[in-house]
């Protein structure tokens, strides 16, 4: 499994694929030079239960702690991770 961050002016997003088929995506807005804040999460059908959300939650984790920002979870799969995730909840808002 691959995940890509992807930034434009204002937002972003995590993609994951496998073998060249898109696995999932994760978006977020760009809310200031140190906050983002993850808005939604989207997994094809057939990866539904492969960690897939994970993966590409992890992904914008350690593209936060690269960039020393912090992270708002509005996106309701987002939110629960970093509420059972204590390794991750460093970056939290």
């Amino acid at each position: 499994m691959e995940v890509a961050i992807i930034e434009r002016e204002t937002a972003g997003y995590a993609i994951a694929r496998e073998n060249k088929k898109r696995a999932g995506a994760m978006t977020y807005s760009i809310a200031g030079e140190e906050l983002i804040i993850i808005d939604h999460t989207e997994v094809e059908p057939e990866y539904k239960g492969k960690s897939v959300g994970k993966a590409m939650l992890y992904k914008i984790v350690e593209m936060a702690r690269g960039k020393n920002i912090k992270i708002i979870p509005l996106c309701p799969f987002a939110a629960a991770m970093f509420k059972s995730q204590d390794d991750i909840k460093d970056v939290l808002k």
